[in-house]
């Protein structure tokens, strides 16, 4: 009896175990502030951590001054640009709540569709005709919906405050980061060969691959297509430029690409008559949506050579599935999953027999069996 309880001692085992999940618990609910922040900030070290050994080699090998370089470079072209846009679009709510609340939606009048050959009296008169059998009336019971819906988005970007705080933690551990970033990989990797042996390892390694994957492939493609939309909704005299590109931009984000903006503004400058702006902004589009089609295939492969579809699905399910931080943690996982099954299905070697002796075979000894 004793020899047994030597060998398995359960309470020990119990109490062993409850000891450790109280402290996991306890210790993420001491960093559960931070985790936000320093989630962010890991993400833009592993995607741009080569550039950063490129500053400090062209910087006579000095670590720090190669992360003074990366700060004002994370502050001039991240913090900056971005707490600027979020407070533009805080800014420019106000009249645009206003103006789809107080009864200034109406249909236009669309004079220019005199002008087109042939066809161009028939539909104007049309049109009228079906605005005054009760197009005002449906734009009266839509204009309520279309207040609460623009409420609602700007609701969710108001925390302005919140959002500076974490964009502040974001680069305090960038810089952390940047300075230790070695001992930092190099702790994380021991821990994963800890846990899982050489697969744990490179499962880090393919997690840091496909983070690089994403950052160049679709944050920077949505950035280039949104700010080049920008500016032609700008040079197209497009109310609102600033917060429409940063609408753009959240759009390329989740792949519905830039077109959902650009189109509605092409519609409105045809229907306010200024055709020469609409035509210029219509060319303007095609390139700019097409862009992504060359661009981020290309800065995929420089992160990481992984399945186009790979990634997309995972950008999409992880914003489906964890908000914003899921544009890195959807791919992360998929392509950590792929590349793993992948390894160990070519632990062994493939068929290479004819399908057709594989199921005679198969059925031979079934008859043998019976």
């Amino acid at each position: 009896m004793k020899n047994l309880q030597r060998g398995l001692d359960l309470p020990q085992m119990l109490f062993s175990l409850m000891f450790i999940l109280i402290m996991i618990t306890a210790c993420l609910w001491v960093v559960q502030p931070f985790i936000l922040g320093f989630a962010w900030a890991s993400m833009v070290v592993i995607a741009t951590w080569p550039l950063m050994i490129k500053l400090q080699h062209l910087l006579w090998g000095r670590r720090s001054l190669a992360v003074v370089a990366m700060t004002i470079l994370l502050l001039l072209l991240f913090i900056i640009p971005i707490a600027v846009l979020v407070n533009s679009l805080i800014d420019n709510s106000a009249p645009v709540i206003a103006w789809a609340t107080q009864g200034h939606l109406v249909l236009p009048q669309l004079d220019w569709l005199k002008e087109v050959p042939m066809v161009g009296d028939k539909l104007f008169s049309s049109y009228h005709l079906l605005v005054d059998g009760g197009g005002t009336a449906i734009m009266n019971k839509l204009q309520p919906y279309i207040g609460r819906t623009t409420g609602f988005f700007v609701a969710q970007a108001g925390h302005f405050g919140r959002f500076m705080l974490h964009l502040g933690l974001m680069l305090l551990f960038s810089v952390l980061l940047y300075w230790r970033g070695e001992q930092v990989g190099q702790g994380i990797r021991h821990f994963a060969c800890r846990m899982g042996g050489r697969r744990g390892d490179a499962a880090v390694l393919l997690a840091g691959q496909a983070i690089r994957a994403v950052a160049l492939g679709v944050v920077v493609t949505a950035l280039v297509q949104g700010v080049l939309g920008g500016i032609g909704l700008a040079i197209s005299g497009i109310p609102y430029a600033t917060l429409l590109t940063v609408v753009m931009i959240l759009s390329c984000l989740v792949q519905l690409g830039p077109l959902i903006v650009l189109v509605p503004a092409i519609i409105w400058l045809y229907w306010s008559g200024d055709t020469t702006w609409g035509t210029v902004l219509l060319v303007w589009s095609c390139v700019v949506g097409t862009l992504d089609n060359v661009l981020r295939p290309m800065l995929i492969r420089m992160g990481a050579d992984l399945p186009m579809i790979l990634i997309l699905s995972g950008v999409i399910g992880g914003l489906v599935a964890f908000g914003m931080i899921g544009l890195f943690i959807g791919p992360v996982v998929l392509a950590v999953s792929y590349r793993l099954v992948s390894v160990w299905m070519h632990e062994v070697p493939p068929p290479d027999d004819d399908p057709v002796d594989v199921v005679e075979e198969l059925t031979e000894h079934d008859d043998h069996t019976a």
